[in-house]
């Protein structure tokens, strides 16, 4: 088996190639793409920021309760908004709630219409499932170094790894949805004269909506457990007392840091969670 060994595929090595040639040939079109992101999510922290914490934990209690008329669930919300307010973590809780929400709303504004669009295109799928399964399987760590390299220190590099591996659940699920609509409503639809585009928005979406739903819940979570690595590359936010504590081997602030990660998953994962599911 030397022979194989010996005459080993370049991959890297093209990669490598790659990126030096977008970074060389298109740098001034990723510096306004990075330059962009982080004035939008920059802003939208200060915004968050500026107002007296009551008014988030308000907003949000009232969210939980128009959603699901839930006591227990606007109680939770309560408890669990101050106690990240007694540890001391509301700026980082705000600066990592600014960045999962932005990286899931740009995968729901790229996922859901793309697989809406292989939902009706099987042969699309196809050709996005290994494409998918690639970038879920790959290391975390491994997307970090090109998008590094592309766009710099900071927050961009960390939201845009967060897409990349946070899409593939919107765009599955939704795909999952589409294909799971009940033949006969489609065609009911058809026979009432429906068009092409009254069918995908008063039939199909309807019917679909707690598949496309389970996949923004989803896209929640994976954005979250990239919190701590995309503070390795400059990302503000709960990942970086994280990382700290594990630097200088800080059990009380990597357990905090740790506790208030969960507290803002199990919000925002109750939240939109589809109205009147059953708990898991």
């Amino acid at each position: 088996m030397n022979w194989l060994t010996e005459h080993k595929l370049p991959l890297g090595h093209w990669m490598e190639i790659l990126v030096d040639w977008l970074t060389s040939n298109a740098s001034g079109f990723f510096d306004l793409i990075s330059l962009s992101l982080e004035w939008v999510i920059m802003s939208l922290i200060a915004l968050f920021q500026w107002f007296n914490p009551a008014v988030p934990i308000v907003a949000t209690m009232a969210l939980a309760w128009f959603l699901h008329r839930s006591v227990a669930l606007v109680g939770f919300v309560l408890a669990s908004m101050l106690l990240i307010i007694n540890l001391g973590y509301w700026n980082e809780m705000i600066e990592t709630f600014v960045l999962v929400v932005t990286a899931t709303g740009i995968c729901i504004l790229l996922g859901v219409p793309l697989g809406i669009y292989a939902g009706h295109n099987p042969k699309v799928y196809s050709f996005l499932r290994p494409v998918l399964d690639l970038m879920q399987t790959v290391p975390t760590f491994v997307y970090l170094i090109p998008t590094l390299v592309v766009f710099g220190l900071g927050v961009v590099p960390g939201l845009i790894s967060t897409i990349i591996f946070a899409i593939a659940a919107p765009i599955r699920l939704t795909y999952l949805g589409i294909r799971k609509v009940p033949e006969e409503l489609i065609e009911a639809g058809k026979a009432f004269g429906a068009t092409p585009m009254q069918l995908l928005f008063k039939v199909e979406l309807p019917a679909a909506m707690s598949s496309i739903m389970a996949g923004v819940t989803q896209c929640i979570m994976l954005s979250l457990s990239m919190v701590v690595i995309a503070a390795l590359v400059g990302a503000d936010g709960l990942g970086k007392p994280v990382v700290r504590a594990l630097n200088t081997v800080n059990i009380s602030q990597g357990f905090e840091a740790g506790i208030v990660i969960v507290l803002v998953a199990i919000i925002l994962d109750r939240i939109f969670k589809a109205p009147g599911k059953e708990e898991a």
